[in-house]
């Protein structure tokens, strides 16, 4: 039996044995939103299929689970509103399709998600927003302020300005950044196929569907096929790009068809799609980065109530930093040593060196009036902190 065999037995009887988990049980969802799902050409914007995507939103909000929506369908829902012609688009096109549709997009998910008490909030995001610290930072506060405030963000790649240079090029590809961004346990990519086969479905009719992917394996990845709408960028192949870099940072994956009412409701009714399993041994990318790829641009000295806190999970305050050295800016990486000499962790701060100066020592609420403008609650946010044990640095002395 090939290697391939073996998997797909194997997946296929460990999925009789064991359902997938119900959706409920997640903390925190990310579904992606094809752009063929959303919207038709005759007719424009699938109303009744959003609705009801709407209302399962509406019901994993209510059990707890924190929803972000990833949707496609600005350029395929602007070019029906301008009348553009069927086929390949010049790129102004494509960008002046993108910002008509954009607004009626946005509008339709906010009346979809109004009809069930749950504001939405916009966010158009570029490559540079989510690989360039700075931006990252800015990206993950306001997708994470949004669902503190029970609102559900609505995140497209912002189509209107990015290039064929500076773009993701689809958004399974953004889905996974976002979800591994804002520290989701699943990501769902809803599409016109109902999970992964052996070989594309439409081209063999021998395929073989598997229900369980425990994980993305060269073999795996040779199973993929082409994008199967002239409105989809991407086909299986990004799909599996996504679930490596979901899976690899501890995200689960679940590919299901969206061509269905309430496509979410389906996943919990056990229709089939296909889940693919977080890694065993996640490697959360970012905090390695933190801790181990970069050289420190800045130094803070703590007091023995902050370094409790760190200890405990907590964020660093301004109140407990007791000395500032170095020149760093917003977003950059800075070490962080406590009262003993030892360094006891490293983050990137969210002030420049000389707001950092300032502030220091300070309490929260006295920020503002010390700067001048709403500034945000952390030096670092334990998200973006990385706790270690590390040896005593030697003084000059020494």
């Amino acid at each position: 039996m090939s290697v391939i065999s073996a998997q797909i037995q194997e997946a296929q009887d460990e999925a009789k044995q064991l359902p997938l988990p119900k959706l409920s049980n997640y903390r925190r969802i990310v579904v992606k939103i094809g752009s063929a799902l959303l919207v038709d050409r005759a007719s424009g914007l699938k109303r009744e299929w959003l609705e009801s995507l709407g209302a399962d939103i509406a019901a994993l909000s209510a059990s707890g689970v924190e929803m972000m929506i990833v949707s496609s369908g600005a350029i395929a829902l602007g070019r029906t509103v301008l009348g553009l012609p069927k086929g390949a688009l010049r790129l102004e096109e494509s960008q002046a399709a993108a910002a008509a549709g954009q607004i009626e997009l946005a509008k339709a998910y906010a009346e979809v998600l109004s009809h069930h008490k749950l504001r939405a909030g916009q966010i158009l995001l570029t490559l540079s927003d989510t690989e360039e610290r700075r931006r990252y930072l800015n990206a993950r506060a306001t997708v994470g302020t949004l669902l503190r405030l029970k609102a559900v963000p609505v995140i497209n790649e912002n189509d209107t300005v990015a290039t064929t240079e500076i773009r993701y090029g689809d958004n399974d590809r953004l889905a996974a950044r976002v979800a591994t961004m804002m520290g989701a346990d699943l990501l769902i990519l809803l599409s016109d196929i109902d999970g992964l086969y052996t070989a594309p479905p439409h081209q063999n009719p021998d395929a073989q569907f598997l229900p369980v992917v425990e994980a993305i394996t060269p073999e795996i990845e040779g199973m993929a096929g082409a994008a199967a709408s002239e409105y989809s960028r991407g086909g299986m192949k990004t799909k599996l790009d996504a679930g490596k870099i979901a899976n690899a940072a501890g995200t689960a994956m679940i590919i299901a068809s969206g061509t269905r009412l309430h496509p979410l409701a389906a996943i919990d009714k056990g229709e089939r799609a296909t889940l693919f399993k977080a890694s065993s041994t996640p490697v959360n990318a970012w905090k390695t980065w933190i801790s181990g790829n970069l050289e420190p641009s800045g130094r803070l000295v703590i007091d023995e109530g902050a370094l409790m806190a760190l200890k405990s999970g907590k964020s660093l305050l301004a109140a407990g930093v007791r000395e500032v050295s170095g020149q760093f800016m917003r977003g950059d990486t800075v070490a962080v040593f406590g009262p003993d000499g030892r360094e006891a962790a490293r983050g990137l701060v969210a002030y420049d060196a000389a707001d950092a100066v300032k502030i220091a020592g300070r309490k929260t609420n006295e920020i503002a009036e010390i700067l001048g403008y709403d500034a945000r609650s952390a030096m670092i946010h334990r998200d973006d902190l990385v706790v270690r044990a590390a040896k005593r640095v030697a003084t000059a002395k020494e």
